[in-house]
């Protein structure tokens, strides 16, 4: 029932245009939405009688007192101050969406009884996704005049997907509302990955896990312990929203009111801005972005967004090991101060994989930064008058790289030494298990490591007081390895099917497509259409990762109870 109102919700709000059928259209909808009100009074009354678990009567309550308060409203024509309508139909599409995403997210709980490779499931679900996405905008509603085409709008879902940014239409000028928020739905979705979404809206809502459910997720987040999938399902959820509403505050309060035509307006730039951002989705409602000259100079702006797309990109390991850090520092040292008592020692709380991940994200940010301000302070840094927004700029330009994708000055206006740079940061990314893409900062703070410990004369990796093991090792020159050839043959076919363009903006765009960060030397508009299905590929390619790819196509190897004589390579 709620697919085929979600059905008639799209339809209405993507393609019809005749206002008798919008009138009959929200009348039925109308009748459905009360059929869910009572269909879920119903469940919840049943779920409080029955045995089913704490989260689940939560859920299903908390949901019963959204239809019941869009009801109740919708009764009284409740109305604003200013006259303006407060309850409108849009309230009660997204409580029907609601029902519907509830509904398919229990379902993906029972693929485990299909026996899925859980990274076959991974790329599968994005692939899902993106077809989705393709047909949600190709409907006539989704731009104000030329319909998009079919590679256009494959172009725009995958790169919203798979959380790029690179557009080859301008979505601030020629998308309406309608196409924008499908933009920020598959942005938030892909982010997050459709699994994480649909496994804990399924989880919340159904109350339990099979024991094979957590398996499969262990896979799909990148979880050791089994018993801590819920756990670690609910934080990402939390953490995502929590940083996404708190970074949303401060861009609402950078803003000038007067720039925009009414609140309504001014809130959903904060909402779309906060979610791109953290997401490392690089989408803007703005002609040419941060760029523009309502918000080029508007620092307070640019400083949030960093911190966005910074947090998005560290990894949401890293975020819950610094949580636990602090809370246990903060209990320590209550615990001297009310008992006099020095602090209690326990095990180390800051993973391995954090500490390489702090350490080379910092590094990156301190070269990136002093590397961009020596070489734009004669350029793009000339227009900011104050040594304050040289820095923020600066700031910017030399963080945005790493997969984010924003621009506070226009791209063809960098100095080419900055451009190698950014070839450099776009290719080395973001953490591992964050929004970012590219080959991750871990993999190469390893080879750094491999790099010092070979000319060192020593056999193995050692750092923090621990040895990395041989598998990292070669899993790493793996994705390196692979990383380079696939780059280097997306550039080769671009060069093929777009002669006419400047190598080095194909090659940036490659490098922007596959890291998922969405930069662009501005050629991204005049790709043929055979160059951009090659720049789709790569943007898929560099979302899931090649190395995973290879994993969930290729079959195993069956385990050896020999091993052959060891030979020496010469390089």
């Amino acid at each position: 029932m709620s697919f085929v109102c979600s059905l008639v919700v799209v339809f209405h709000l993507g393609y019809n245009t005749d206002p008798e059928i919008e009138r009959l259209t929200n009348r039925i909808l109308e009748w459905c939405f009360l059929f869910f009100a009572l269909a879920m009074a119903a469940k919840t009354f049943t779920a409080f009688k029955s045995k089913s678990s704490v989260i689940s009567r939560a859920g299903e309550a908390l949901l019963l007192f959204y239809f019941l308060a869009v009801i109740i409203a919708d009764s009284y024509h409740f109305s604003a101050v200013d006259g303006t309508e407060l309850v409108k139909p849009e309230w009660m599409y997204l409580g029907i969406f609601a029902i519907l995403i509830i509904e398919v997210s229990k379902q993906t709980l029972f693929f485990d009884k299909f026996y899925f490779n859980p990274t076959l499931l991974f790329v599968l679900s994005f692939l899902a996704l993106i077809l989705i996405g393709t047909a949600l905008l190709l409907l006539p509603k989704t731009t104000y005049q030329q319909q998009l085409t079919f590679v256009d709008a494959l172009f725009l879902a995958t790169s919203a997907v798979c959380i790029t940014g690179l557009s080859v239409v301008d979505i601030a000028t020629e998308f309406t509302g309608f196409g924008q928020t499908i933009i920020l739905v598959l942005v938030q979705i892909g982010g997050l990955g459709i699994m994480t979404f649909t496994g804990f809206f399924g989880y919340f809502f159904s109350g339990g896990f099979s024991y094979k459910n957590q398996l499969m997720f262990t896979e799909l987040i990148g979880e050791n312990k089994v018993s801590s999938v819920i756990s670690t399902l609910y934080k990402i959820i939390l953490v995502t929203f929590f940083f996404e509403i708190l970074g949303g505050v401060f861009i609402y309060l950078s803003l000038d009111p007067d720039q925009f035509e009414s609140r309504a307006e001014q809130l959903y730039f904060t909402i779309f801005h906060a979610i791109t951002a953290f997401c490392n989705a690089g989408f803007s409602t703005l002609p040419d972005g941060l760029s523009n000259t309502a918000v080029r100079f508007n620092y307070g702006l640019h400083l949030s967004i960093i911190g966005l797309y910074v947090m998005g990109g560290l990894g949401f390991g890293i975020i819950f090991n610094s949580y636990e850090f602090i809370k246990r520092w903060a209990f320590n040292f209550y615990y001297k101060l009310r008992y006099r008592r020095h602090f209690i020692y326990r095990a180390r709380v800051i993973a391995f994989n954090s500490k390489i991940i702090a350490y080379t994200s910092f590094f990156l940010v301190l070269f990136s930064f002093v590397l961009v301000f020596v070489l734009e302070y004669n350029h793009t840094l000339r227009a900011h008058e104050s040594i304050y927004g040289k820095i923020v700029t600066a700031l910017f330009i030399g963080t945005s790289p790493r997969s984010a994708g924003f621009n506070t000055v226009m791209m063809g206006g960098l100095a080419f030494p900055t451009v190698m740079l950014i070839f450099l940061l776009m290719w080395i990314g973001a953490a591992p298990g964050s929004t970012g893409g590219g080959i991750k900062v871990t993999t190469f703070a390893l080879a750094i490591l491999n790099i010092f410990t070979v000319t060192r004369g020593k056999d193995r990796i050692e750092v923090f007081g621990r040895k990395v093991s041989d598998n990292s090792v070669s899993r790493a020159f793996s994705i390196i390895s692979l990383s380079l050839i696939f780059l280097g043959a997306a550039i080769f076919m671009l060069s093929v099917t777009d002669p006419d363009q400047n190598l080095l903006s194909l090659a940036f765009e490659t490098f922007s497509a596959y890291s998922t960060t969405g930069l662009s030397l501005g050629v991204t508009p005049q790709l043929s259409s055979a160059g951009r299905l090659v720049i789709i590929l790569t943007m898929f390619v560099g979302r899931v990762g090649s190395l995973t790819l290879l994993v969930a196509f290729v079959r195993k190897a069956k385990p050896t109870n020999y091993q052959l004589p060891a030979e020496q390579m010469n390089f």
